[in-house]
């Protein structure tokens, strides 16, 4: 399988939607072979939230470690251990961007098809949480009452501790009477928080109490347009792999630390700096370190334009980085140059990872470790693990 999903033929042909052992015929038509199953989802192949619902379990999991493999190899390098990869479940995906629009007489709500504007009726959906698949509906004929033609809306869902947190941009309430519409709404289905955004910022039109996300027993509020990781057993790998990186080390530096996911992780055993470029983020991630009472030093840093130097590295056991998908290739440099013992680099692209990953062990470090994790299930997109040490 190749990286964006297209099955290849021993003589490089890239044929969509095939398996591993499936065969052409003579006529160029598929025959389906031993890994080809039938997608669980009416929406497969116009739908552009899955793009390998034809492959078995088997298949699938042998994927997401090829793209990280590849990755390595393109780049020259090798792995001590590569350990089987976690898939998340069916229907566990917290997070959703939709589309919404009207569309003659039909208000048409769901994910963009597969390489193009159209837009994805939902129906059915075997990735979300049946939390967030069952706001659809109701928000579907809701939306159909305000919506003005040609006229796109986009709509974030997130499952919060209080329980759906809805953002619907690119539209904004123009009376009263609209204001009041969108609490009831919000009310009538129970959400956390219901905020709309017309391209100045959200704004919160119904929020009963704060809203909250957990990690490791503490709560933290979630600022409006956050990042969370897509599902709850991908985070709990994710954070598994990363306490057996850092380990017993004392002093732990947490760089693109986001609300505090793997900060709150590392317990009260650990001192812990994090630093992050978003403000509402940090913000977030320090009122609930104070509260908790954590031994958590906090501070707003954009790390692309000020990374920290090998100095301030150097005071640290262990080095933890979650970067965007670009990588940190600044960061990265910095660390490069530094003495720092441990590093777990965490990324959600093989490509940029392998890229910094040249660059820390062609300065000495060693890539010990390395878990491939599938959150992002029947996508092409891998998110990883990885453990290096200076040799």
């Amino acid at each position: 399988m190749a990286a964006k999903g297209d099955g290849v033929t021993a003589d490089g042909r890239h044929i969509a939607f095939s398996a591993p052992l499936d065969r052409l015929n003579d006529d160029g038509g598929l025959i389906k072979g031993p890994h080809h199953v039938e997608p669980p989802c009416q929406h497969f192949k116009a739908c552009g939230g899955c793009s390998l619902q034809q492959l078995d379990a088997e298949s699938y999991a042998q994927f997401v470690i090829d793209r990280v493999a590849y990755a390595l190899e393109g780049q020259g390098l090798t792995v001590g251990t590569l350990h089987p990869p976690q898939v998340s479940s069916r229907k566990s995906r917290i997070r959703a961007s939709l589309r919404g629009a009207m569309m003659g007489k039909v208000f048409k709500l769901g994910f963009s098809g597969a390489g193009s504007h159209r837009i994805i009726d939902l129906k059915q959906c075997e990735i979300m949480r049946p939390e967030l698949f069952a706001v659809i509906a109701p928000l579907r004929n809701f939306l159909k009452s305000v919506a003005r033609r040609k006229h796109d809306m986009n709509v974030e869902m997130s499952l919060s501790d209080q329980g759906v947190d809805l953002c619907i941009k690119n539209y904004e309430p123009e009376n009263l009477e609209q204001r009041e519409a969108l609490a009831a709404f919000a009310q009538s289905i129970g959400l956390a928080r219901l905020s709309v955004d017309n391209g100045y910022g959200p704004e919160t039109q119904w929020e009963p109490e704060p809203v909250t996300v957990t990690f490791n027993g503490i709560a933290v509020a979630l600022p409006h347009n956050s990042f969370l990781q897509p599902t709850s057993d991908g985070k709990a790998a994710l954070v598994a792999a990363m306490l057996e990186t850092v380990g017993d080390t004392k002093l732990v530096a947490d760089l693109f630390a986001g609300l505090g996911t793997f900060t709150f992780a590392l317990g009260d055993g650990h001192k812990v700096y994090a630093a992050e470029g978003s403000r509402d983020a940090i913000g977030a991630l320090k009122m609930a370190a104070n509260l908790s009472g954590r031994q958590i030093f906090t501070e707003h840093r954009d790390l692309f334009r000020r990374p920290l130097s090998p100095e301030e590295l150097n005071r640290f056991g262990a080095v933890i980085l979650d970067p965007p998908r670009a990588g940190a290739r600044d960061q990265v440099a910095q660390i490069a140059q530094s003495e720092v013992p441990k590093v777990c680099y965490i990324s959600c692209n093989p490509a940029s990872f392998a890229r910094d990953a040249k660059q820390l062990c062609d300065a000495g470090y060693k890539l010990d470790t390395l878990w491939p994790v599938g959150q992002f299930l029947w996508s092409t997109h891998v998110e990883l693990v990885s453990s290096f040490t200076k040799a």
